[in-house]
């Protein structure tokens, strides 16, 4: 059977940007447990007044000094300027402690590359 539940958020996210300008906001809302693996919501918002295609987010999530799952998750999202998005990351292990969600995304903008360090504390129910 498949469970839900939510995660308390400590989620005011860091997003450090490699170019001046705002960076895509990126707030973790949420976990979907099955019997294979935990799926973690990520919702990206896109601060620009353009639209940004997502290509790519590489990932990590770690507590307590150590790495609990890392990978790579392919996108091909079409974010308008403003809008918010929900990509899906999958964990392998379930969250019991507070853990951090690190990784760079990948974005195209006005044809341009940006790769953005993002960054969010999950806080478990």
């Amino acid at each position: 059977m498949v469970r839900r539940f939510a995660l308390a958020l400590v989620c005011v996210v860091t997003v450090a940007a490699c170019h001046a300008g705002k960076a895509p906001e990126l707030r973790v809302i949420g976990v979907h447990d099955s019997a294979r693996q935990e799926v973690v919501f990520v919702q990206v918002t896109n601060p620009a007044n353009r639209p940004m295609r997502l290509t790519k987010l590489e990932y990590t999530f770690a507590a307590a000094g150590q790495t609990l799952s890392e990978g790579e998750v392919p996108l091909q999202r079409e974010v308008a300027a403003g809008a918010v998005v929900v990509v899906e990351v999958p964990l392998e292990a379930r969250p019991s402690t507070p853990m951090t969600l690190r990784g760079k995304l990948t974005t195209r903008l006005d044809e341009i590359e940006k790769i953005f360090s993002v960054s969010a504390q999950i806080q478990p129910l």
